[in-house]
C-alpha cells in the first residue's frame, strides 16, 4: 500500500516534499522509510507516543497532531499520503502544492452516504476540476512490488515495525486493537 501510494499514485522522487498522516501506523511506518529511500523530504504526522519511533525511521520533521495542525498553511507538500483519514479534503488541498498529489489510503469510518469510501470518491470527483491530483488508493498485490520491498528490507533500507503480536486464539483482541486507530506499526497474528 505504501509503495503503490507513494511511487505509483504519488509520483514521489528525489527532492520532493511529502507529508504522511498516520505515520506511526502499519502503512505509515513503511511510507516514512520508503519516502526516504526515494530521496524525499519527509514530514510525518502522528501522535506523541509514536513520535520517537517515526523519527527513528528517518522522518525529517515530526508533527504531533494533538498539538499542531499541519494543514495550517505554513508548508506546502508535493505529495500527501493520508493514511489517517479524518481531515477534510479542503484542508489537505490547502497545503498541497499547486500540482501536488493527494493519495488517500486505508479504510475509513463514517461518511454520510458512502461510509468508508466517502472521502476517496469525493477526491476523485474533484480531481478533474483542479490542477492537483486527488484520489484514493486500493492496493493490488503484485509479485514485483513484493520483490522490490524484499530487496529494500535485505539492504537494510526498510525495517518492518511490529507493534504487537498476538497468538491465533487472540485474533479478536488483535482486531479490536487495530480498530482503535492507534496501533503502532503492524499488528501480527501468529499461527
Amino acid at each position: 500500500t505504501a509503495l503503490q501510494g507513494l511511487r505509483d499514485k504519488g509520483g514521489l522522487g528525489e527532492g520532493r516534499h511529502v507529508a504522511i498522516t498516520g505515520a506511526g501506523g502499519g502503512v505509515g511506518t513503511f511510507a516514512v522509510q520508503l519516502a526516504k529511500a526515494f530521496g524525499a523530504e519527509v514530514t510525518a504526522v502522528c501522535g506523541p507516543t509514536k513520535a520517537d519511533t517515526v523519527r527513528s525511521l528517518g522522518a525529517d520533521h515530526v508533527i504531533d497532531y494533538t498539538r499542531e495542525d499541519f494543514t495550517d498553511g505554513t508548508r506546502r507538500y508535493d505529495v500527501i499520503l493520508d493514511a489517517a483519514g479524518h481531515r477534510p479534503i479542503r484542508r489537505l488541498r490547502r497545503v498541497l502544492a499547486p500540482r501536488g498529489r493527494l493519495v488517500i489510503v486505508g479504510a475509513e469510518t463514517g461518511g454520510k452516504w458512502l461510509g468508508g469510501l466517502d472521502r476517496p470518491l469525493r477526491a476523485a470527483m474533484l480531481s478533474p476540476l483542479t490542477r492537483q491530483r486527488l484520489g484514493g488508493l486500493v492496493a493490488v498485490d503484485r509479485v514485483e512490488d513484493l520483490e522490490y520491498l524484499t530487496g529494500l528490507i535485505e539492504a537494510g533500507k526498510v525495517t518492518p515495525v511490529i507493534g504487537r503480536s498476538h497468538p491465533l486464539a487472540e485474533t479478536a483482541e488483535a482486531l479490536r486493537y487495530l480498530g482503535t486507530g492507534h496501533a503502532l506499526g503492524k499488528v501480527v497474528v501468529t499461527v
